[in-house]
Formats: C-alpha cells, structure tokens, sequence
C-alpha cells in the first residue's frame, strides 16, 4: 500500500480522500492556497503545505508547486480528485516523470479521452454506439454546412478538446449554422485554448445516464451500475442519483458492457465514468471522465464499494477483488449538490462568511462537506460546498428521506442551492422518474423566486410582528400608558432565522 499521499485539490473532495486513506493507514498531505490555510482539507490532513496565493492559476494549478510539496513532504503518490488537474494529461505525465505514482489513468489514456473526436473515433472502433455524427473535426463553415446536411437537422456543434458546455450549440436549420459555428469556436478558443469543431445529431429529450467502471492494472475492469444525471443546468449537474430510475435490466446490462468495452480500449487504470445519453430504448456515447466523479458517493451507498479506497488500492499495484457478477445494487440513492448560488436569481454567485452549519444526520444520510462554522466562501473556486447524500431502499423512500434530511440542513450566512433541492423533492414529474437532460427547461416554476417560500415566508412574518411592536410602543408613548410597549412574540437578538 503506498505510505504517503498528498491530494493535490480543496474542498469536500480533498478531505473524502483523507478519510479514505486514513482508513487504509496512509499518510495524508495537503495544500492550500493563502484563504483555505484553516480549511477542513487542511485540519483533516496530517500535513499541510502552502502552494500560492487564491487565484488556482497561482496555487492549484501550478504544477511545479504541487510536485515541491511532495517533494518536501515526502509523499509518494498524488491524488489529483477532481477539477483543477486531474483530467491534465501532462500533469499525470509529470507525476510519474517526477518517480511518484499518480492516483489515476495513463497519462495517454486521458490525453486520447480528451480529445472528444478520437475518443469517438476509439469507441466506434471498440463497438461502443455513438451519436451519429463525425469523428474529426471540420475546419471551416463550409465543411460543418455539408456535413450538417448529411447528418441531418437538428445538429449539435461540439468542441473537440473540451466538454461542460463550452463550445457547444444546437441548431435547427442550416440558416443558422454559420453563426452558431463561429460562436461555438471562439468559445471553444477561450476556454480550452482549442477552437476544433465536430458535428453529432442533436438529440431532442435524451437522459444523461453514466456508468462507473473501475480497473485494475492487471487487465481486470468491471462496472458499477449506472447514475441518472439528468438534473443539469448549462450541462452541470445539479442531482444524481443511483440506480437510473428508467433502465430495465437488460438495457442495464448492455449499457455496463458497452462501458467496460470502452474502457479496456483505452487500457483504464483506476476509477473512471462512462456517459452516454439514452432515449427511446437506445443509448450513445458520451465521453468518458478519466477521473473520480462528484457524484461517486450514490454507487458506493448502492454497491458497498469504497470507490476511494479502490483508486488507493489500485494505484498501489493490487488486483480487483471482486468479479462483475459480484456486484449488486441495493436500495436507492440520491445525491444533492450544494452550491454557493442562488437559485431563484439564475443561480448567482452568493459569497461570505458561514455563520452556522448544522448538518442532518439519521439513517442513511451522508454528508461529504468541505464547510464549516466561520468558513470563507470566495469567488475563486467552483461554488460546490458540500454533498447531500441518501440511501433507502426504495426510490420513493430515498426521496422522502432527502426532503426531511433537506430540511435539517441549515447553512446560514450565504444563499445556497438547498430550497432549489427542497421543491425538487415534491414535484411530480421527478416523483415519477420522468427526466430529462431538458427538465430544468420544462420545469421554470422550480426556479422561479417565491416570495413567500420557506425561510423567506418567515422572514416575512418576523418583519410584520417587528413593525406591529413599533407601531404598538409608539401608541403606547402617546397615550402615555405606564406599562410601556406590548410584549413582542419575535424578541430581538435571537439567532437569525436559518434559511437555505
């Protein structure tokens, strides 16, 4: 087992990966940029080193600090969790050239899954289905016309070095083609320093539905059971949940084949995700993550493996222990990504100080947070706080379990995503598993800002009792009455009202 690990990320995932080690009796070290110096990932670690100032182009993604902390550190391998470098071909390619081992794929195997058109071409060639579409980019508006056309309408413009949404457009006819090309290019351009674009169908009301494989470094891949993510804004996941409320078993079946397929292909190493979108009966790939996903906890509550554990495991040269027909899915779990936004006003940036964190507990309920009492949330870093996740054993029970767990929660001193969750919870067409990667679009109402909704109803109703006290002690005052103002039932000074 390697002795010593230093987890080359932040926040929530950073100190999962100690935990894990921990368990397993490795050494943890940490890094942290000037603000996050008192961070949980910090305190969690047994170690901690300096690596820069807040912005992550001078602290989390500078290569050369991370490798002198493990140098002066004496760690042996590096986690890279997820964001920042971990799917960064040449930052595992480093690792390794530095004699440490890196807690992932090859540095090839992510540099082949990167580039959206070879993963697309490899899975073809594997007998992985894909969109119908290319496998190479186009160079120009006059080559993404003919090939439009040969695809058929509508189309979706795709960046090939990059995914998240950028240097993404739909199109509908051939009209607009020209502009949605040059747009998805310079996006493409700014966020991944690559303007390459190819063309897939665009497919109307597909699922996002993704498997887990894991591999070992003996030839040995099996997969975990899917992960309905079709909860998304902008193509980010807001909630996940296992398994897919939809999938038959054979439609289960064939789609955990297709994704250890894909990943033998390109020789997969460790933990890594399959997505593909599925509609009517059919599923497509995606792309594959060459890296630990935000949503790993919900398999681990439905198969009982320490995903964790097992990148540990692996990196450190041990076969799996288990065959494919071992794993089984049990009960039903559901995962609550809360962030630092506000929901009702376009999910805008909330920073702050949190002044109270009270998590819920109870059976079944897990909290991977990196969050606490008196924590800075910035603009610096992705808004993700913390993860609400629960296991019951049906999916109406885990339901009902999130929505109690949900309101237990209380993180006061920012806006967060939570009352976004909480309504989520009761609405019918989520209730019946009726999903879609368009949900959000066919669902407004879940966005939209009541006034009169949970805390702010109560909000509400404290500001009428603190105006009906004034109105009451200056009546009192006038007429000259002894006793004074009326006792109020809201007495100032009490804690704030704990709002999501």
């Amino acid at each position: 087992m390697i002795e010593s690990l230093l987890i080359a990320n932040r926040g929530e995932i950073a100190v999962r990966v100690v935990r894990a080690a921990r368990e397993l009796g490795v050494r943890t070290v940490a890094v942290y940029s000037e603000p996050d110096r008192l961070a949980p990932h910090v305190l969690a670690a047994d170690e901690a080193y300096p690596i820069g100032p807040a912005p992550s182009t001078e602290s989390y993604l500078r290569v050369d600090r991370i490798l002198e902390a493990a140098r002066l550190s004496g760690a042996r391998a590096i986690h890279p969790g997820y964001g920042f470098l971990a799917e960064r071909a040449a930052f595992a390619r480093a690792v390794q050239e530095a004699g440490l081992v890196f807690v992932g794929p090859p540095a090839d195997t992510i540099a082949a899954m990167g580039d959206k058109t070879e993963a697309r071409r490899r899975m073809r060639d594997a007998g992985v289905p894909i969109v119908p579409g290319l496998v190479a980019p186009v160079g120009d508006v006059g080559a993404a016309t003919e090939a439009a056309r040969d695809i058929g309408y509508p189309i979706l413009l795709k960046a090939a070095a990059g995914g998240g949404g950028k240097g993404m457009r739909a199109v509908a006819e051939e009209r607009d083609l020209p502009r949605a090309f040059e747009a998805a290019r310079r996006e493409a351009m700014a966020a991944f320093g690559d303007g390459a674009i190819y063309l897939e169908r665009f497919l109307e009301r597909p699922r996002h539905v993704e498997i887990q494989v894991l591999g070992d470094g003996h030839g040995n891949v099996v997969h975990l059971g899917e992960r309905e993510c079709s909860i998304q804004r902008r193509h980010q996941k807001l909630v996940e949940e296992a398994p897919s409320p939809v999938l038959k078993p054979v439609e289960r079946a064939a789609m955990g084949e297709s994704a250890v397929k894909a990943a033998k292909a390109v020789g997969y190493v460790g933990a890594g995700t399959v997505e593909f979108l599925f509609q009517d009966g059919e599923f497509f790939f995606l792309e594959m993550n060459t890296r630990l996903q935000v949503e790993h906890p919900v398999t681990e509550l439905v198969t009982g493996i320490d995903i964790v554990a097992w990148q540990l495991r692996v990196a450190s040269g041990e076969s799996l222990d288990f065959a494919q027909e071992e794993v089984r899915l049990v009960g039903h779990a559901i995962e609550c990504r809360l962030t630092s936004e506000d929901p009702f006003r376009g999910f805008l940036p909330s920073t702050g100080t949190i002044t109270e964190l009270q998590v819920p507990t109870g059976p079944g309920v897990r909290w991977d947070g990196g969050i606490h009492a008196g924590f800075q949330v910035g603009l610096h870093y992705d808004p993700l706080l913390a993860k609400l996740i629960v296991h019951a054993p049906t999916r109406g029970a885990a339901i009902a379990r999130m929505a109690r767990a949900l309101d237990e929660l209380v993180i006061a001193g920012v806006d967060t995503s939570t009352p976004f969750h909480r309504r989520l919870m009761e609405e019918p067409d989520f209730a019946d598993g009726v999903l879609s990667i368009r949900y959000l679009e066919e669902h407004p109402e879940l966005l939209e800002d009541r006034v009169m909704d949970g805390g702010l109803e109560a909000m509400a109703v404290a500001a009428a009792l603190l105006e009906e006290e004034d109105r009451m002690r200056h009546r009192a005052t006038r007429v000259g009455d002894r006793g004074g103002a009326l006792p109020s039932p809201w007495r100032r000074g009490l804690p704030p009202w704990r709002s999501g």
